[in-house]
């Protein structure tokens, strides 16, 4: 688990916050693409589970760490309790997809809307005027904000183990990635 940690620190190192936030979003982007091409029960419930895992690990770092520091930097209290309710939605669903599993007929429309869901609550951090953007005019110190976030990470994959791998590694840019079989 401490190498984990050390490995975490030092692979996203420097980044920061929304730069990490960012190569999460993009990581998810691609499992939900990837999911929409599987054909195969098996790979259906490796990606998803893959997917909700990483959901779950993104979810709790902003929570815990970037949503705070950007409401008392910016007292923007629209965009922080909209993403807070969009989480909120995402967390049913992601319950409701670990509950079940590809024979469950509903199980690929789950995923669809989580999918649709992630996807319009990226753009919404990532638009001008969004989260992200209102974030970096303000005094946040974003590196040291990145420098949390990877900690943090670090200690929730490592409190997740096994439900993150062999399927998801830590990629070249710092975020997760699935390796391909």
């Amino acid at each position: 688990m401490a190498k984990a940690r050390k490995k975490a620190r030092r692979t996203r190192a420097g980044k920061d916050a929304i730069a990490l936030l960012k190569a999460d979003h993009r990581q998810v982007e691609q499992w939900f693409g990837q999911f929409d091409k599987a054909r195969d029960d098996s790979r259906k419930q490796e990606l998803a589970t893959t997917i909700c895992n990483a959901l779950k690990v993104h979810t709790s770092i902003e929570e815990e760490v970037f949503y705070p520091a950007f409401f008392a930097a910016t007292e923007d209290r629209d965009l922080h309790h909209e993403a807070i309710i969009e989480h909120d939605g995402a967390k049913k669903l992601i319950a409701e997809i670990e509950a079940a599993g590809p024979d469950d007929e509903f199980f690929d429309a789950r995923v669809t809307v989580l999918s649709e869901m992630i996807k319009h609550h990226v753009k919404e951090e990532e638009q001008p005027g969004g989260m992200f953007a209102e974030a970096r005019k303000s005094k946040l110190d974003l590196v040291a904000l990145g420098e949390q976030l990877a900690a943090r990470t670090a200690e929730l994959e490592g409190e997740m183990g096994a439900a993150l791998a062999p399927a998801v590694r830590k990629g070249r840019n710092g975020g997760m990635r699935v390796e391909r079989h």
